[in-house]
């Protein structure tokens, strides 16, 4: 292994070139000395015209404010709420990319980077470092960016999977900034009826997949008593993580990946960090691998568990945005939506509340205008509130309607029901 020569933020930056895009490692290990450097050129009139990469990030975006218009563009394959309102306003923009194929937008030439720059662990023996609790599209990034900058921090765990090696890094600086932690809030009891609802639609020896929130901790809570769960998602939070404590989830089923957990990125509290850290029966993998609808099929019994912002009555699910505004990005919904109905036995579900906390419905007749179609019609199967479960596939637009009235919030039926009639005519109510 090499010896380890160390710059400051400032040295390293002072690299970048202006008019380049850069990557960011993001959710819980954003680089953000680095961050913080690169302003410091920016407002000494150093740099201009930087596009920036990056799933969703937690901690200040900078890179994303009005102060630094013309500066600085950021340019996120997800819209977190430290960027949301700016990319709103038009101050910062959203990439529509599914997580899955992010990767390749580096690898493919899609966009050619100017500098990566990643937190990452310490090395071990044999001078390899992990990017810990935020692979993403990270390795893809280190691979082709025309200059690679690695923050060292000790509390990013070394973590098993994807490794790079030391040497693979143009420029190291040393960090001991902790990771963002976050916690959830306790499910409703809605939500505790749709986790109820969801639970019974696995089956022991499955393989699952959902995101983090209270609604899939609702979710995680109704497991307990099932049998040889799998885990093979692109996140995770503390409400899997007591389920592989007890054994629920051993990965006893899977077809690849035996035995392990794989993941790509993470957010939830310094157990779940820790968890990771030297552990041989997790995988932290590329988001080209985790992602990957044909990888994701392998395992038989699959179950990808999602959500929505609206679900319109053919079907369609909108996940990304609330009309013209943006919300979040298309995630990796539909490439485990894909990956769920191609596995042997598998099942996708869209769970959610029938109504938003301000009381808007969530089953529409229409989607609303400028609305994204994050999951299209024909790859909507199983649709889930605290009003019921229904399973969409095979099923007629009618058929559907008639369904997705049943399990929206009984005090919207009516109007449903009524516009339904309207867009299908008398044939609706006589074949009901």
């Amino acid at each position: 292994m090499r010896d380890i020569h160390f710059v400051s933020a400032d040295e390293a930056v002072s690299h970048i070139s202006s008019h380049g895009h850069i990557h960011l490692s993001s959710v819980a290990s954003v680089p953000h000395c680095l961050i913080q450097a690169l302003c410091r050129r920016a407002d000494a009139g150093e740099v201009t015209d930087l596009h920036f990469h990056h799933f969703h990030t937690e901690g200040p975006a900078p890179y994303s404010e009005p102060r630094y218009e013309g500066i600085f563009f950021d340019q996120g394959f997800f819209v977190g709420p430290n960027v949301r309102a700016n990319v709103n306003a038009g101050y910062a923009d959203y990439l529509p990319v599914h997580l899955g194929e992010s990767a390749a937008l580096y690898r493919n030439g899609g966009i050619m980077l100017e500098a990566a720059l990643v937190n990452v662990s310490l090395p071990d023996e044999n001078g390899m470092v992990s990017l810990g609790t935020s692979v993403d599209c990270s390795v893809a990034a280190i691979e082709t960016a025309k200059t690679v900058i690695g923050v060292v921090n000790p509390n990013v765990p070394f973590a098993y999977g994807d490794l790079v090696p030391l040497d693979r890094f143009d420029y190291l600086v040393s960090d001991d900034a902790p990771l963002v932690t976050a916690t959830y809030s306790e499910p409703t009891e809605r939500e505790k009826v749709i986790g109820k609802a969801c639970a019974a639609l696995i089956d022991d020896g499955a393989c699952i997949q959902m995101g983090i929130g209270a609604l899939p901790n609702a979710l995680a809570g109704e497991l307990g008593g099932h049998r040889n769960l799998g885990l093979h998602t692109e996140m995770f939070a503390d409400g899997l993580l007591s389920l592989i404590k007890a054994g629920v989830i051993n990965g006893a089923c899977k077809k690849i990946d035996t035995g392990k957990v794989v993941a790509s990125f993470l957010l939830g509290s310094n157990d779940v960090y820790s968890f990771i850290d030297h552990n041989p029966d997790v995988l932290m993998k590329d988001i080209a691998y985790s992602n990957n609808p044909w990888v994701i099929a392998q395992n038989p019994g699959m179950v990808a568990i999602n959500s929505a912002t609206e679900v319109d009555l053919t079907g369609q699910i909108s996940a990304d945005s609330i009309g013209t505004r943006i919300f979040s990005g298309t995630g990796g919904q539909l490439d485990f939506v894909k990956g769920a109905v191609m596995s042997k036995g598998g099942k996708a579900i869209t769970a959610f509340e029938s109504r938003t906390r301000k009381g808007e419905k969530k089953i529409v007749a229409q989607l609303k205008p400028g609305a994204g179609v994050v999951t299209p019609r024909a790859d909507a199967h199983w649709i889930v509130t605290e009003y019921g479960a229904v399973d969409l596939t095979g099923k007629s637009l009618q058929e559907r309607a008639r369904l997705l009235i049943g399990i929206a919030h009984p005090d919207d039926r009516e109007q449903l029901d009524k516009a339904a009639f309207e867009r299908f005519g008398p044939h609706f109510h006589y074949f009901g």
